[in-house]
């Protein structure tokens, strides 16, 4: 459609509230949205001087028709577009996903009502209660139901006439108790109901009321006497009384009360749904809704508070919630909580969005391990602001032990994950005595001028254990190697975890759970084992070296084998030849002792 007949359909918008749809030139619908106020709302996509996203323009720039429902609030426009969307999916909405089918229990809608778990609804006036995303959690429902009522589980048609016809019989489960036998008549339609009444309370979480009747009714049967069944009906009071136990999170008093919880990330958002009755949750559901034009968490809220309140025919008055909705439900008061048992109730629900959030990236890298890797790898290029993903990293870290054999340790990661394969150890040629930032200058040139020569690939991150001084030693080494431009520099202070950037500072602090600390903290200790497991090795050689090594026809293993035997080098010196013998056979004990003999003498001359 010409830009001028847009131009004619915006000057016939109404201002009521209403539910506008875009049409692309193929007819379809591309975009289903609400508005307190169609025109204003519709014409601000054509506004010239409003910054629209770029996600925005493009939609702006496929619609070729508009459309619009008037309704008469906010709220009726709201359920309105969320009915369209679920019905047209279109390419531009928010995408409300449930992966599942989740169970529902169900009331039948027949003569002496069945009560059964069901994943399939059928629109047949029956009832329906739920969904349940812990089936454990209905079917303790349905456990406590069957041991409080009895209930029939049969299929029967138990019509009027057909009852009265007798062309039924009881069945076994009507001798061992759970059934009272409507089917031959000997439980009235009228009692079988007050029975569903009951159990439809506390599928609800009304158990309190459920509670006070049945109370009521064992002191109507200890009033005449019959203790036996007033026995029975206090066993089910303590049975109600346990599960409600069991069930309490909060304060007792917090009654019949929703919870909606948001989390977020750039693809999608998370929204739980709790409901409380007597500081008890009777349902948590979790739904994931796929961004797709930058929507704002209250955009996203109140889709979801739509949607989910609703179909959980929830008779709350109260809703908890992180933030205020875009829209106000006819007769119910938000919460924003800042303290007490209500904002513990809003942190519970956000904890289940969380999980739910991390069991579905879990479930994505199981299917795609490539998928995780890649998630890393645009964290840490967006935590440490680089132009590219860090596909390839290396970390130096020193050791040394009072200036003796120093020696540098890399390691390589490639894709976040370790390149065993690659790690280096250095020695340090041209250091004399303890100087670290030194030795960091000479490992980093003789490291990268080594990849140049080579013509090998460079990393795009480098991770220098340690703060500033070993940060400006390893830059010294990279800018005479005219590297600045080509490989992101980042030093790692170990007592505050701060990281450090060439000519920045001050520090950047990232949050200790974040990805890309932890991918850092990896490499720095691999390096530090690396380099502490060479430097151990060094010493020990440099020991051997210069007590044992020294003495001609004593070669190295003769040395270890004496080590491993004498412990130190003191033991070996204070043994007798024939212990020597033992260990490393005539010849060769016949040297050391004699070595060690004219050492002795030497140290008696002076």
């Amino acid at each position: 459609m010409p830009a001028e007949s847009i131009s004619k359909i915006l000057k016939t918008l109404p201002s009521n509230p209403g539910v506008y749809q875009y049409f692309d030139k193929e007819g379809r619908i591309i975009y289903i949205g609400k508005a307190k106020n169609l025109k204003k709302r519709v014409m601000s996509y054509f506004n010239k001087d409003a910054s629209l996203t770029g996600k925005i323009r493009v939609l702006v720039s496929k619609i070729a028709d508009i459309r619009w429902i008037v309704v008469d609030s906010e709220y009726d426009a709201l359920l309105l577009e969320n009915n369209l969307i679920k019905e047209y999916q279109p390419r531009y909405n928010i995408m409300l996903k449930d992966d599942k089918t989740y169970p529902w229990i169900c009331i039948k809608k027949e003569p002496f009502p069945r009560v059964f778990p069901t994943r399939n609804l059928v629109k047949d006036g029956s009832e329906y209660f739920g969904p349940y995303a812990s089936v454990k959690m209905m079917n303790t429902l349905l456990d406590l139901v069957r041991q409080l009522y009895p209930l029939r589980n049969c299929s029967l048609n138990l019509g009027k006439k057909q009852i009265e016809a007798g062309k039924y019989k009881v069945c076994l489960e009507y001798h061992i108790g759970n059934c009272l036998g409507p089917c031959e008549g000997l439980q009235s339609e009228e009692d079988y109901m007050e029975t569903i009444r009951g159990i439809r309370s506390i599928i609800r979480g009304n158990i309190g009321m459920v509670r006070n009747q049945l109370h009521e009714l064992m002191k109507q049967h200890a009033d005449a006497f019959a203790f036996e069944k007033a026995q029975i009906i206090k066993e089910k009071i303590e049975l109600l009384d346990r599960f409600q136990s069991k069930s309490l999170v909060v304060n007792p008093s917090i009654n019949n009360v929703d919870v909606f919880s948001i989390i977020e990330d750039a693809q999608a958002a998370y929204v739980n749904f709790v409901k409380v009755a007597s500081g008890a949750i009777i349902q948590s559901h979790t739904v994931e809704l796929k961004k797709k034009l930058d929507e704002t968490t209250e955009e996203l809220l109140s889709l979801a508070i739509a949607d989910l309140h609703p179909r959980f025919t929830s008779g709350a008055t109260e809703i908890i919630v992180p933030l205020m909705p875009e829209f106000q439900l006819p007769g119910i008061t938000y919460t924003v909580p800042q303290r007490g048992d209500k904002k513990q109730l809003l942190e519970l629900s956000e904890r289940n969005a969380k999980y739910y959030q991390l069991d579905k990236q879990r479930q994505k890298e199981l299917v795609d391990p490539e998928r995780r890797v890649n998630r890393i790898l645009d964290t840490i290029k967006k935590d440490l602001g680089l132009k590219e993903q860090p596909l390839h990293m290396e970390c130096f870290d020193n050791s040394n032990i009072q200036g003796s054999f120093p020696v540098a340790a890399l390691v390589v990661f490639r894709h976040a994950k370790p390149e065993k394969k690659d790690y280096r150890h250095f020695n340090i040629k041209t250091v004399e005595g303890p100087n670290d930032f030194a030795s960091m200058e000479e490992v980093v040139y003789r490291r990268y001028s080594r990849l140049l020569e080579e013509g090998s690939s460079l990393p795009q991150v480098v991770i220098i254990d340690g703060g500033k001084g070993q940060l400006s030693s390893a830059m010294t080494s990279i800018q005479k190697l005219g590297l600045q431009d080509k490989i992101q520099l980042i030093g790692i202070a170990k007592k505050l975890e701060e990281l450090y950037f060439p000519g920045d500072p001050l520090p950047l602090h990232l949050d200790k759970k974040s990805e890309t600390l932890k991918v850092i903290q990896q490499m720095r200790d691999e390096a530090h084992r690396f380099g502490i497991t060479h430097h151990r090795k060094r010493r020990e050689k440099g020991t051997i070296k210069t007590s044992l090594s020294d003495i001609g026809g004593i070669g190295s293993a003769t040395a270890q084998t004496l080590l491993r035997k004498f412990k130190s080098v003191k033991n070996i010196r204070s043994a007798t030849l024939d212990e020597l013998k033992a260990a490393i056979g005539n010849n060769r004990a016949e040297i050391v002792y004699a070595h060690f003999a004219e050492e002795k003498e030497k140290k008696q001359d002076k």
